[in-house]
């Protein structure tokens, strides 16, 4: 599936609000995004940036103060 990096880069402002499914889908194409060389680098840079700030929001909604690793 070829999906712009526009797309891609606004998709994952979406992830806390669609179903967990569709948000998968959404970091898929991300990290299709950030392995593909042909994409330009501010494009990989801001979407790295993007999905790192959204899975920094899911760690701290999902992981427990009293839980370890």
């Amino acid at each position: 599936m070829s999906v712009s990096p526009r797309s891609v880069y606004h998709n994952l402002r979406l992830l806390e609000h669609v179903n967990a499914v569709t948000s998968a889908l959404y970091r898929q194409l991300a990290q299709e995004i950030l392995a593909d060389p042909k994409v330009s680098l501010v494009w990989r840079q801001a979407i790295a940036d993007r999905l790192n700030h959204a899975n920094h929001l899911l760690e701290m909604k999902t992981v427990n103060a009293n839980d370890s690793y």
